[in-house]
């Protein structure tokens, strides 16, 4: 979709109610709700993050989607994909703040280019104990993007199309975290497996704009 178009329609999702759990939920590992359970407690006290689904032009017009793979580390979310983001620092005002500051800090969008057209659904993680706290996102230029190479294997872009067509959701095996392997829901967005915390922030994501595409 060429990005004037998508942004003309895209501004109209200020005023639309947030489809919430329910579309997250689409996206949903088969086991968070054990875990969910499992961990009331410590979600009283969650680790808070905020995290940007920043659209773009690309140097064709075209609109795109910036996704970033993590580095393979010892922690939870290593080798997986997500959106720019990161955790809430003491000198942030608040997590819009976050996820832009993250989001420059992660691929090197400058905050003043980037356009808040609403917050998402919040998503507690209970591997990390996170809460993170999605935005969305434009900036009306394309891109210089530079990787955070400590933290980011690859950048990944994805067209608007590619992650509107809903053959890209799939099923797919994988070994969770708990060393469990479970037929998990997930996106397949350029050739990679997207599941967990960020396939149901995506699914939200998906699910609002096709109210206004």
């Amino acid at each position: 979709m060429n990005f004037e178009t998508f942004i003309k329609s895209a501004s109209k999702i200020k005023n639309i109610k947030l489809p919430g759990e329910d579309s997250q939920f689409k996206m949903s590992p088969p086991f968070r709700e054990e875990l969910i359970e499992a961990n009331k407690a410590k979600m009283k006290h969650a680790k808070q993050a905020g995290v940007m689904a920043l659209f773009y032009p690309n140097k064709a017009g075209e609109t795109y989607l910036i996704l970033i793979l993590r580095k393979t580390y010892k922690g939870v979310h290593s080798a997986q994909v997500g959106f720019p983001g990161g955790r809430f620092e003491i000198d942030d005002p608040d997590l819009e703040y976050t996820a832009l500051r993250e989001t420059y800090e992660e691929v090197g969008v400058p905050i003043k280019d980037v356009e808040v057209l609403k917050a998402m659904t919040k998503l507690y993680i209970p591997p990390s104990n996170f809460t993170v706290s999605p935005y969305i996102g434009i900036t009306n230029k394309t891109p210089h993007f530079i990787k955070q190479d400590e933290e980011v294997e690859d950048l990944i872009e994805v067209s608007l199309s590619h992650f509107l067509d809903d053959s890209n959701e799939v099923e797919v095996g994988l070994m969770t975290s708990m060393q469990v392997e479970l037929e998990v829901p997930a996106f397949t967005l350029n050739g990679h497996v997207v599941w967990g915390a960020t396939a149901m922030m995506l699914s939200e994501l998906k699910d609002l704009l096709k109210l206004v595409l």
